[in-house]
C-alpha cells in the first residue's frame, strides 16, 4: 500500500483557515494515539456502576503486535491524520480462519470523539473499501449496534446491505443492544472465481 492511500482536503471555518485530513497506513508511532480512541470507545459501552480496574484494556505493545500482524497477512490498517495528529483509524482482519473464507474480512472503523460529524468516518471507509478490493478481497463484513444510527447511514451510503440481525446480543448502558451483520461486495465479488 502507499504510504498517503487516498488524500483528501477537508475545509474549515476555524480561525478562518483550513485544514488537511489525510488517510495513510498506520505506523508503530500512532499505536498511543489509537489506543486512546479504542479506549473511550469501549468504555462508553461499559457499564457506568462497573470499576475500571475490571476492564482488561489492551495495552499498546498489544496493538503494534496485532497491527503488524495484520499487515504481514496484507490486511489494511490505516489512519486519519490531520497536521501529524491521528484523528481516526480503520482496519480489517479475516472473517473466518478456515482457508474457505479467505477472501473474506470484517472491518472496524474507530473516529476520535472530538472529531465526529467532521466526514473522517467516510474517509476511511472509503479507502478502507479501496484497500481491501486492491489486496484480492471479496467480501466485507460489518457488525453495527443496532442504535448506531451514524454507522448504519455510512455503510448504507457505502454499499452495504443488511444480511442479518442478532437481538440482545450484547449488554452495554445498562441494558442489551442488538447488532445488525452487513455485508458489502468488493471487485467482482462472488460473480467469478478469485485469481489463485
Amino acid at each position: 500500500m502507499n504510504d498517503e492511500i487516498n488524500a483528501a482536503a477537508d475545509e474549515s471555518s476555524e480561525k478562518g483557515g483550513r485544514f488537511r485530513v489525510f488517510v495513510r497506513d498506520s505506523r508503530d508511532g500512532d499505536v498511543p494515539a489509537m489506543l486512546a480512541i479504542y479506549l473511550h470507545h469501549i468504555r462508553r459501552g461499559v457499564d457506568p456502576d462497573l470499576d475500571p480496574r475490571e476492564f482488561e484494556a489492551p495495552d499498546a505493545e498489544d496493538l503494534k503486535r496485532r497491527r503488524k500482524n495484520m499487515q504481514k497477512r496484507k490486511m489494511p490498517h490505516i489512519v486519519a491524520e490531520e497536521n501529524g495528529v491521528v484523528l481516526g483509524y480503520a482496519y480489517a482482519v479475516p472473517f473466518r480462519k478456515r482457508p474457505a473464507y479467505r477472501y473474506a474480512i470484517k472491518h472496524s472503523i474507530y473516529v476520535h470523539n472530538g472529531h465526529l460529524q467532521r466526514g473522517i468516518g467516510r474517509m476511511l471507509m472509503g479507502a478502507l473499501i479501496d484497500a481491501c478490493a486492491a489486496a484480492g478481497f471479496r467480501q466485507m463484513i460489518g457488525y453495527v449496534d443496532a442504535a448506531n444510527r451514524a454507522s448504519l447511514v455510512l455503510h448504507e451510503r457505502f454499499g452495504f446491505v443488511q444480511v442479518g440481525y442478532l437481538p440482545a446480543i450484547g449488554y452495554k448502558f445498562n441494558h442489551w443492544t442488538d447488532t445488525v451483520l452487513l455485508q458489502r461486495s468488493l471487485g467482482p465479488g462472488g460473480t467469478e472465481p478469485p485469481h489463485l
